[in-house]
C-alpha cells in the first residue's frame, strides 16, 4: 500500500501522540522538532520532508507503546524503522526524500566513528541518549573504517549525516514548532509529478 499525504497525515494523528523510544517527547514532537531544525538550517525541501518523516516507521512497523516505559530496544528489537515505510513513500517522493531516511541510522554509526568535523566519533557517542546506544548496538554497533569510508561515499550520505544531527537534538520537552500542516505543505512540493 502506498501512501499519500493524507494518509502520513493520518497516521501521525493516530499514533503520533505516543511516546518516543526513551525520550520526554512524542513520535510527532520529535518529526516536527526535527524538521524545524533542518528548516532552519537552510535545508532544501526535500531535507526538510525527510526529517519529518525519517522515524515514519516506528508507527508503520507497531511494536506497542511505549509510553508505559517500554521501548523495541529494551526488548532487544530492532523494528528496521529506517526502512520500513519507504515501500509506502516511494510513489511519492523521489531518492532526495527517501535517501536521507533509509541512510540515517547507518548515518548514526558513521557519526560514532567519525564524528561530523565539530564532534569527534567518540564525542558523538557519548552524547547519545541510552535507547540510542541501545539501538545502535542492535543495528550493528559502530563502522569500522571501511564501512565509514564506503557509506559517506554513497549518494545522499552527507545530507543523511545532516539529517541524523537534527534527529539527535529534536527530543526537547515543550519545544514550540509549526504544525504538522506547514510541513505537509512543504512536503507537497517535492511529491513526484
Amino acid at each position: 500500500m502506498s501512501f499519500s499525504l493524507t494518509d502520513i497525515e493520518g497516521l501521525f494523528a493516530a499514533k503520533g501522540d505516543r511516546a518516543y523510544a526513551g525520550e520526554p517527547v512524542t513520535q510527532l514532537e520529535h518529526a516536527l522538532q526535527t524538521a524545524q531544525l533542518a528548516e532552519a538550517a537552510g535545508a532544501e525541501a526535500a531535507l526538510i520532508t525527510a526529517a519529518l518523516l525519517h522515524d515514519l516507521g516506528h508507527l508503520v512497523n507497531d511494536q506497542g507503546r511505549p509510553d508505559n516505559g517500554f521501548t523495541p530496544t529494551l526488548a532487544g528489537i530492532d523494528d528496521h524503522h529506517e526502512v520500513v515505510a519507504i515501500p509506502r513513500l516511494r510513489a511519492l517522493f523521489d531518492d532526495s526524500v527517501l535517501a536521507p531516511i533509509r541512510l540515517h541510522v547507518e548515518a548514526k554509526r558513521y557519526l560514532c566513528a567519525r564524528g561530523d568535523g565539530i564532534v569527534g566519533g567518540a564525542q558523538y557517542l557519548a552524547g547519545l541518549s541510552a535507547d540510542s546506544v541501545r539501538s545502535l548496538a542492535l543495528q550493528g554497533g559502530v563502522f569500522d573504517e571501511p564501512r565509514a569510508d564506503a557509506f559517506i561515499a554513497q549518494p545522499y550520505a552527507a545530507d543523511a549525516v545532516r539529517l541524523r544531527r537534527w534527529d539527535d537534538l529534536a527530543k526537547v520537552a515543550g519545544r514550540r514548532t509549526p504544525p504538522l500542516s506547514h510541513y505537509l505543505q512543504l512536503a507537497a512540493t517535492v511529491v513526484r509529478a
